[in-house]
């Protein structure tokens, strides 16, 4: 049995290693809070230099929402890889995935829905 602060590093380790190899670059920073049944993955930094021009130099709504369809399509198609990494660090089903991208920040939100609360093993009091 995991504690909280285990869990969320280990989810942390494991999307940072997705986004290197599965889109390209890992991210400048990021945190996962365990809300629950809600996994939240906060990353930042993640646009590739590739991506910064074309939203800069397309027509603001075309660049933003091309970028967001392609980010989703890659998600979405990896989903089976993520769901996978999710459910053996936590032991527990994943019902659903939200996933959204910033393009003005730069800034990631990944949310899994799991099945129900992962059982933690409590930190021990120093």
């Amino acid at each position: 049995m995991k504690t909280q602060g285990e869990i969320e590093a280990a989810i942390c380790q494991g999307i940072s290693r997705f986004e290197q190899e599965y889109m390209g670059r890992g991210p400048k920073d990021i945190h996962t809070f365990l809300l629950g049944e809600l996994l939240v993955i906060r990353l930042q930094g993640v646009l590739t230099a590739a991506e910064q021009h074309l939203v800069k130099t397309l027509q603001a709504d075309k660049g933003r929402d091309l970028l967001k369809q392609v980010r989703f399509q890659l998600v979405e198609t990896a989903r089976p890889i993520l769901d996978a990494m999710v459910e053996e660090i936590t032991g527990i089903k994943v019902l659903s995935l939200h996933h959204d991208i910033s393009t003005v920040t730069g800034e990631e939100i990944i949310v899994f829905t799991l099945a129900e609360s992962p059982i933690v093993r409590e930190t021990r009091k120093k």
